[in-house]
């Protein structure tokens, strides 16, 4: 049997470490993972209540159509319901939107580094690939604006950047949608959306009135504290949600992923409270870099990203050693750089004292 030959230069997402698998490798009791930017306070008590509930129901099929989840989160977002598409995270969002549009007759744009699983699924698609490096860890809108043309279906826009934690700015995001082709749709990959307390950062809900070539991207996976229930979702106009539906598989998202994110929508005090903790979770590690010189990126999502001035694996295999899981950033674009989850207000001292001590 033959592969697509473009799967043979591919390898599967590569997660952090499993906390397991840390565990039994240095014989360590306590594990504190920080790689893979989830939620150090779990999820609402709601949540747990309504899976209970849903428990009694495993035997039968999910909504496939997510209707009263649907009807939920579209009046939280205060959006048509037609307007919501639903995936098994947003991963599968982007899945079904490279299945959708791109092709070997198109291009699709994406900044460098960002999160690998637009170019990966636009490998799987055979689709040419136009990479535009980020300035200062910042989308760089004017030169990707230069890379589109008559055979571009997709330009990706990750607002905060994953692995940075940069945002596109209000003004900047709005000139560079009035220069965007018509037949060229923006994905607003806005996964960490809950984290964000910057005053310029658009909203961008409302653009979906006057653009019909935009989707927007979030997820109950990080600020809801829902990951492994996988559960995510897209909003863009009513008539390309219609179009793109058929790319999406059947039954896509559970029964108790639906029950979960519908309790979790009702408890936004919940996911306020965890915003802020994680602003003071960032001050602590701002003022770590302060404390030892360290370039790090002001990040508006759950995580950082910081340069050690050497090589990153180097500083992952040492914290590895002491059972904390990091992210290193040779798999991100960034060699000498890290990535770290913020966690609880003591997983983020313990680290830094940690780092502090690798340092020194």
């Amino acid at each position: 049997m033959q592969v697509k030959e473009q799967l043979l230069t591919l390898k599967p997402y590569q997660p952090g470490k499993p906390i397991e698998e840390v565990k039994k490798e240095f014989n360590l009791d306590k594990i504190v993972k920080l790689a893979s930017n989830e939620n150090p306070y779990g999820c609402s008590p709601k949540v747990k209540d309504a899976i209970v509930e849903e428990m009694n129901h495993l035997a039968i099929y999910p909504d496939g159509y997510s209707a009263l989840l649907r009807t939920k989160l579209a009046s939280h977002l205060q959006v048509e319901e037609e307007q919501i598409i639903f995936g098994n995270g947003s991963d599968e969002v982007i899945q079904i939107i490279c299945r959708a549009l791109l092709s070997p007759d198109t291009n699709t744009v994406m900044a460098t580094p960002t999160f690998s699983q637009y170019k990966h699924n636009a490998v799987i698609e055979g689709t040419e690939i136009r990479e535009v490096p980020l300035v200062n860890g910042d989308h760089d809108l004017d030169a990707m604006l230069s890379q589109i043309d008559e055979k571009t279906a997709v330009v990706w826009v990750c607002s905060p950047n994953n692995p940075t934690g940069t945002y596109v700015k209000e003004n900047a995001l709005f000139d560079f949608l009035k220069n965007v082709p018509e037949h060229v749709l923006v994905v607003l990959d806005e996964a960490y959306y809950e984290y964000v307390v910057a005053e310029d950062y658009p909203e961008t809900t409302p653009l979906l009135k006057d653009y019909t070539n935009i989707i927007i991207l979030r997820t109950f996976s990080k600020a809801y504290g829902l990951a492994s229930l996988r559960v995510g979702y897209g909003i863009a106009n009513a008539d390309l949600i219609r179009k793109i539906e058929p790319a999406r598989g059947p039954f896509n998202t559970s029964r108790i992923g639906q029950a979960a994110a519908i309790a979790a929508i009702d408890d936004q005090e919940f996911v306020k409270a965890c915003s802020e903790k994680n602003q003071r979770g960032l001050k602590q590690f701002y003022q770590f870099c302060k404390e030892l010189n360290l370039d790090y990126y002001k990040s508006e999502g759950n995580f950082i990203l910081i340069d050690f001035k050497r090589d990153s694996d180097e500083v992952f295999h040492a914290l590895l050693k002491k059972g904390y899981i990091v992210r290193s950033g040779n798999a991100l674009g960034f060699p000498t750089h890290l990535r770290i989850t913020v966690g609880s207000e003591q997983e983020n001292s313990e680290i830094i004292e940690v780092l502090k001590e690798f340092i020194s």
